[in-house]
């Protein structure tokens, strides 16, 4: 039943896309199938009630089916998104016109409510499901595709801690496409400590709150595209507590509904920030309660805004690194592409200027470059679907089984979030080295990737602070129980993988550095204990890379694992090629990347603390 609708649409999208150019490759269908089937195997979710409908054949149509989405709405007006950029003027903001259909084209689809209940209007897809399919969105056009999951992450806020009448009024035309959800955090006095807003809100006999104050850098905080624009407000209610424990959140929506029609709601946008990247998706200046007239409604109860808050933050925060790694997933496509066309010099045991030239492929410091990309992302991808996993293991099951998932669900968001976008920036300028000068050049997309991606690493936290909740929150949480479980988990991956003769040095390696780390976190441990936060905190960052690297190499032992297995087989050329595929790459990030733990490991056990005691006056 649920799969009808989709079906419908994947037939449309098949006889619309006869009519336009076939897309070029952005994004690997057979990859994400391979993780999600093979590795994952997500289709054993449907033992939930919640999941039941989903099994493979279904978990498959619906990835085909986002495909033909971003082959037909998104990919085709990723580069024109960007020469045509969004743009403010005379109190409106403009943006690239095929932006609504993009929406609306998701909305229609379910994927905005993919999530939901049946009886919401959603089509209760498992969350690895559903962020697969949004990870072939962000890859086709992110700059288009996030503007309709913030407004996903907005409903989902409002159905988890809303009044019935807020679910009512705000969820329907957020999931229709018709209204934008957002997240109105940052202030320009307070950045991301949010400690420091001033946002206000005063409560009226009416029922409501009055609004005063501003937010800047709200992404998706007003266009043209829909017809209202909601906001995730926080906002500390007059006569609160200083700090994070006084702060309320806000449903302010830019219009408010009067006697069955929209009204202005005393928001207004001061403008738009001009970017380095992501010129189709708006990043606003907006103002609320100039006229004293913007009414505010509360979300649940007073003052645990926050934490109400982080529950879209963290949602946030994995598809701040999906988003990441799809764009650097489809520059590497398009670096391999080039480098499969582009002919250039000889090999250098064969000179001879009479021979053919070679294609740059076949030059061994180009594979190392796609190797690179391709270990990169793929080890992403892996790492995020994982974390989807563990979503919906903590979202439907129970007991023990649960609990588990949620620690390793905490554990593993800091990482999930900053391995993909810091990453992800080395491996879109990888791609764009391969192209030589070309990738320069705005006649490829490699240029406009690689301007996109590097706002991910300060989206939803900056990688610092990111590295800061890892070391000093998430890895002492509940006595250190969500690293011993994952720990455990990586050691089932060891066990598995030293049957294999292939993978047994893999194996040996990765439980060589797993030993490492633990041996190193308990001595920080120590640092932590015996002096203050800020000795044991100024290398988190480095920490968090450390941390990251050992966990990818965890999701690429995996998917050795099945690879291996998979060889052992009589295989079609295709298939033969992608479990090799596989194989080589995981040879590359242990051979390649694996080892630069050892420096990081050295730098952090080391008692230098030469960061706390460089003085400011010395930069100079």
């Amino acid at each position: 039943m649920v799969f009808e609708f989709l079906k419908a649409f994947f037939i449309f999208g098949l006889s619309k896309k006869q009519t336009i150019k076939m897309a070029e490759k952005y994004v690997s269908i057979k990859n994400i199938k391979f993780l999600l089937n093979e590795v994952f195997d997500v289709a054993s979710l449907n033992r939930f009630e919640y999941y039941q409908d989903y099994d493979k054949e279904g978990i498959n149509m619906s990835l085909d089916a986002a495909k033909q989405i971003g082959d037909t709405y998104l990919f085709p007006i990723y580069t024109d998104m960007d020469k045509n950029k969004a743009y403010y003027e005379d109190g409106a903001v403009k943006v690239h016109k095929g932006l609504k259909t993009a929406i609306k084209t998701l909305a229609e689809a379910g994927w905005i409510s993919a999530h939901d209940t049946y009886e919401n209007g959603g089509q209760q897809m498992p969350f690895v499901v559903m962020n697969a399919g949004l990870f072939v969105f962000y890859a086709a056009n992110a700059n288009a595709a996030a503007y309709a999951f913030l407004s996903q992450g907005a409903s989902n806020l409002i159905q988890a801690f809303g009044t019935a009448e807020l679910k009512s009024t705000y969820v329907p035309p957020m999931y229709a496409g018709d209204w934008q959800g957002t997240m109105a955090l940052t202030e320009p006095q307070a950045g991301s400590s949010l400690t420091d807003i001033t946002s206000s809100a005063e409560e009226t006999e009416e029922g409501y709150y009055k609004i005063k104050g501003q937010k800047i850098y709200i992404s998706g905080g007003d266009h043209e595209a829909t017809e209202n624009v909601v906001h995730l407000y926080l906002a500390r209610i007059k006569g609160a507590a200083v700090g994070t424990k006084g702060i309320s959140l806000f449903v302010v929506p830019k219009l408010r509904n009067e006697n069955g029609r929209l009204v202005s709601n005393d928001v207004s946008t001061a403008g738009i920030f001009g970017k380095m990247g992501q010129k189709g998706y708006v990043a606003a200046h907006i103002m609320a309660g100039e006229n004293d007239d913007c009414r505010g409604y509360l979300v649940g109860e007073p003052h645990r805004g926050l934490s109400y808050m982080f529950q879209m933050m963290n949602e946030a925060r994995i598809a701040t690194g999906m988003i990441a790694n799809a764009q650097a997933t489809a520059a590497y496509y398009a670096a391999l592409q080039y480098a499969t066309e582009r002919p250039q010099g000889r090999h250098l045991s064969k000179k001879d200027p009479n021979l053919p030239q070679v294609l740059i492929i076949e030059h061994a410091d180009v594979k190392r470059m796609l190797l690179f990309q391709k270990a990169i992302t793929e080890g992403s991808l892996s790492l995020l679907l994982q974390c989807s996993y563990y979503a919906d293991i903590a979202s439907v099951s129970t007991g023990e089984e649960k609990e588990n998932a949620h620690l390793l669900l905490e554990l593993l968001t800091p990482i999930a979030k900053s391995y993909p976008s810091e990453m992800g920036i080395h491996s879109v300028s990888a791609g764009l080295q391969c192209l030589g000068g070309a990738g320069y050049c705005d006649d490829f997309p490699l240029e406009q990737y690689y301007r996109d991606i590097r706002v991910n690493a300060i989206y939803e936290g900056t990688t610092g602070i990111h590295g800061m909740d890892l070391l000093g929150r998430k890895v002492m949480m509940h006595s250190g129980k969500a690293v011993k479980l994952f720990m455990a988990e990586i050691q089932k991956e060891i066990v598995a993988a030293q049957s294999s003769e292939f993978l047994k040095p893999f194996a040996d390696k990765l439980a060589e550095r797993l030993k490492a780390i633990h041996e190193l976190t308990m001595q920080l441990i120590q640092v932590a204990m015996n002096n203050k936060p800020e000795v044991f905190l100024a290398d988190a960052t480095l920490y968090l890379e450390y941390f990251g690297t050992i966990t990818i190499a965890w999701q690429w032992l995996k998917q050795g694992i099945v690879a291996d297995k998979a060889l052992q087989a009589e295989l079609p050329e295709d298939d033969y090629n992608f479990y090799q595929s596989k194989l080589h790459t995981l040879r590359y990030f242990f051979e390649y990347e694996v080892p630069k733990t050892k420096a990081l490991h050295e730098r952090l056990a080391s008692s230098d603390n030469l960061t706390i005691e460089m003085k400011a006056e010395y930069f100079m």
